[in-house]
């Protein structure tokens, strides 16, 4: 669904010029419902604009559901942007008509494309759990119920992919368990592939892969898998009818060989801006390097 490679993405004004993706590498397969986390800076963020075709990106290759958003033309951009791709943001207030009803809102998108759909517009509702809601105002609404809103009015011209930024970020936890159950059920039920940008450790963990960005690239991915209890291997996790649900992690390596180590590891074994590498028949080791004869250290 999505494929990411040599990505960038570079900000410039008068004076400045910022390079928020750095070459980011990325696939995420039609019907996975992933997340994406990463710090303030990181790049997340662009990333998650240019897959929605709100950015465009600077050079490399990114290609969502055959588009090509490298090379897609404005007039393209609005049939991507309208029937490929839905948001849900976490301010409520970018998704939202406030003198419109719930059920109105939802209908909004269908009318601008000429596909009005009250049965479905009223089916989704009632699959975020608003079946009695959908003739209030937003007023009317909590931040939850509006933020559930939300969820069906991204949903409303049944976009193949689902861009979720920190769609919990504004909820209590209770409320926020309940819309990732949603997004779960809307995966299972349509298949559409959902993306899921946080810096919620505990949120992320509720998806079955996990990409952390760092820097602009992708450094490291996390995997879910459902070994039987067993605290041995030392992997925290969430226990689930008897089986513990945990995520592994693994260092992302791109065509070329590149990685991204840790800081915290290169810091720990005192690696600077040179490493020696070897490989003893089994493993890649990774250690600092030997001063050479005169140096002072």
């Amino acid at each position: 669904m999505i494929h990411c490679e040599g990505l960038v993405k570079i900000f410039k004004t008068e004076d400045i010029e910022v390079v928020a993706l750095q070459g980011l590498n990325l696939t995420v397969e039609q019907g996975e419902m992933m997340a994406i986390i990463g710090n303030s800076g990181s790049g997340k963020s662009t990333l998650l604009n240019i897959l929605g075709g709100l950015d465009r990106p600077s050079a490399g290759q990114v290609s969502v559901g055959g588009w090509d958003l490298l090379k897609i033309q404005d007039e393209q951009l609005v049939e991507y942007k309208r029937n490929t791709v839905g948001f849900v943001w976490q301010n409520n207030a970018r998704n939202l008509l406030p003198y419109l009803t719930a059920l109105e809102n939802v209908e909004m998108p269908m009318l601008l494309s000429g596909k009005l759909d009250r049965d479905y517009a009223k089916q989704l509702l009632e699959w975020v759990g608003l079946k009695d809601r959908m003739h209030n105002k937003l007023h009317q609404l909590s931040g939850g119920e509006q933020q559930r809103v939300a969820i069906a009015i991204s949903l409303s011209n049944r976009p193949k992919m689902l861009l979720a930024d920190e769609p919990t970020g504004s909820v209590d936890t209770a409320t926020s368990d309940q819309i990732m159950r949603i997004f779960r059920e809307v995966n299972r039920e349509l298949g559409i592939t959902i993306v899921i940008v946080t810096h919620d450790l505990e949120l992320a963990g509720k998806v079955d892969r996990v990409v952390a960005i760092r820097d602009g690239l992708t450094s490291t991915e996390f995997l879910k898998r459902n070994p039987n209890l067993d605290q041995a291997d030392g992997v925290a996790g969430s226990d689930q009818g008897g089986l513990q649900e945990v995520h592994e992690a693994f260092v992302v390596v791109d065509r070329v060989g590149r990685l991204q180590v840790p800081k915290e590891y290169l810091e720990a074994v005192g690696i600077g801006g040179r490493a020696s590498m070897e490989f003893d028949g089994e493993k890649i080791v990774i250690t600092a390097p030997k001063p050479l004869e005169g140096d002072d250290k």
